[in-house]
């Protein structure tokens, strides 16, 4: 799992939304690598322009293939999507136990 944290301008939150929700851009764009799961949007109830994304894969490998295959379209995307945010975080990269 991918756990992205992003603090999102609050005059573009709606195309937020649409691009990192499941059946965004960025879901569209990982469903063309073996072994992605699915993508969960989460919205934080107190700070309103606060979100979390979690992007599952089914293993690390998965994940490694998909960028060595993709990652220029992956660029692309995240390019096209700089002005959405005021701040990006990688929160890591997380195994279930």
């Amino acid at each position: 799992m991918i756990l992205w944290q992003y603090q999102v301008k609050p005059e573009r939150q709606s195309q937020f939304e649409e691009i990192y929700s499941p059946n965004g851009a960025w879901a569209d764009l990982f469903k063309r690598g073996i072994g992605y799961l699915g993508t969960e949007l989460l919205h934080d109830e107190k700070e309103p322009q606060r979100y979390l994304t979690i992007d599952r894969w089914d293993s690390k490998e998965s994940y490694e293939a998909f960028q060595s295959q993709w990652g220029k379209e992956y660029k692309a995307l995240d390019t096209l999507c700089d002005g959405l945010t005021e701040r990006e975080s990688l929160l890591g990269k997380w195994n279930s136990v």
